[in-house]
């Protein structure tokens, strides 16, 4: 048995490509995958591009 449910689903056939597409996140301004996840003081989650510095939430 796996130990993270990610590794359940590599084990299924065709799902390298979704799993990509799903987990994969980039940046609306500049197109990079260089992205960090920030928590607000109120709980909000917001994300910075630390290759140009745009910020979205």
């Amino acid at each position: 048995m796996p130990a993270s449910i990610l590794g359940e689903v590599d084990d299924l056939p065709g799902t390298e490509v979704i799993r990509d597409r799903i987990t994969r996140l980039d940046c609306p301004s500049c197109g990079s995958a260089h992205v960090a996840q920030l928590l607000g003081d109120n709980g909000g989650i917001s994300y910075v591009c630390t290759a140009c510095g745009h910020s979205w939430s």
